[in-house]
């Protein structure tokens, strides 16, 4: 009965997802002149691409140290061992709706170093908390700038808003959950009592042990937020991940003929990462490109060059990791099928 019901909530999130995709796409390519978007898309140097897929995979090793730093008060793992599995979790993200490559991870982790689900989501929840609060960074360390995206609004069931609402939203959501973390970590005792509370009140009583295991087990995942000094590495950490990351976006745009500040493109960094919070089919088709689009047509870039411009960004994104991670999942004898039966099994 509950997995009848988890399944007909996946299958919601996916028709969902395409739905949302399909209307940022509409918007995308409703004005677009396709003969232009195509000279553009023939005309690029290409050869920019590859020193910005150089540093992109510096930036995924980074991520794998992250990770790495956060699961030490569990288990010390290398970040060579960490690094294929981060890898296959972002194929998974690329590839599967509702990020579900995040939960693929903590599965492959599980297995192979013994570590607990819930408590490896907790650090991948974190990771997730601090990469939007560098992106509020982002966007606010532009907030003149941003004053440009008001000339960008979209409507949506008959609500207006703009591409500044969005990242301004967002960035807020960041940051509450930031500090809900936060005192999660620091107060561990208070926050258990009130957590068993909630559960003894809400939940059925057959399953008020396991909530309650998974609960303890989620809490010792958030342990390296107990130090401010530990907090303190994990968000520099994520500053050099998504400078790193802006780096690419400076490289393509050479592939174009374009030219913006550092700043705008750490401006669209922020904007479409945090716009790929919401659901969308797999690859974060239409969120990605809508936004990073706007930002460029802020900045009076021509529509037609700003969009060839991203849609070839969005997919060396999304390619050599997607690969990356199919290799490694090759290598290690890893099918995805052996992951949905592992995160079913829970703990």
């Amino acid at each position: 009965m509950l997995s009848d019901k988890m399944n007909a909530m996946k299958r919601w999130q996916f028709w969902l997802g395409l739905l949302v995709s399909a209307f940022f796409l509409y918007l995308v390519l409703s004005k677009i002149e396709y003969a232009v978007l195509w000279d553009k898309l023939r005309t690029a140097n290409y050869w920019w691409i590859l020193p910005g897929v150089g540093v992109y995979f510096i930036a995924l090793w980074v991520r794998a140290w992250r990770w790495h730093y956060l699961l030490r008060p569990l288990k010390a793992v290398p970040t060579r061992v960490m690094f294929p599995i981060v890898a296959i979790g972002y194929a998974g993200n690329n590839i599967f709706p509702a990020r579900a490559g995040e939960v693929v991870r903590a599965v492959i982790l599980k297995r192979q170093e013994g570590i607990p689900v819930s408590a490896s989501l907790a650090t991948i929840i974190v990771e997730r908390v601090f990469d939007g609060i560098v992106m509020l960074a982002f966007v606010f360390v532009n907030l003149s700038e941003l004053t440009r995206l008001t000339d960008v609004p979209l409507k949506l069931f008959g609500v207006n808003f703009g591409i500044q609402d969005l990242a301004i939203w967002g960035s807020v959501a960041f940051f509450g959950a930031l500090l809900v973390f936060l005192a999660a970590a620091m107060f561990p005792a208070q926050t258990d009592r009130l957590v068993a509370r909630l559960v003894t009140r809400f939940a059925p009583v057959k399953a008020r042990e396991k909530v309650l295991n998974i609960s303890r087990r989620f809490l010792g995942g958030l342990e390296s937020l107990r130090s401010p000094w530990e907090a303190l590495m994990v968000f520099f950490t994520s500053v050099l991940i998504w400078l790193l990351e802006t780096v690419k976006y400076w490289f393509v745009m050479h592939a174009f003929g374009f030219s913006v500040s550092f700043f705008a493109l750490m401006l669209m960094n922020g904007v479409v990462n945090l716009a790929t919070t919401i659901p969308s089919a797999p690859g974060y088709l239409g969120t990605f490109d809508l936004p990073g689009i706007a930002v460029l047509e802020a900045y009076n870039v021509a529509k037609e060059v700003a969009a060839s411009y991203t849609f070839v960004l969005h997919f060396a994104l999304w390619f050599p990791v997607t690969a990356v991670g199919l290799y490694y999942m090759v290598r290690m004898g890893i099918k995805w099928s052996d992951t949905v039966k592992l995160s079913q099994e829970g703990e």
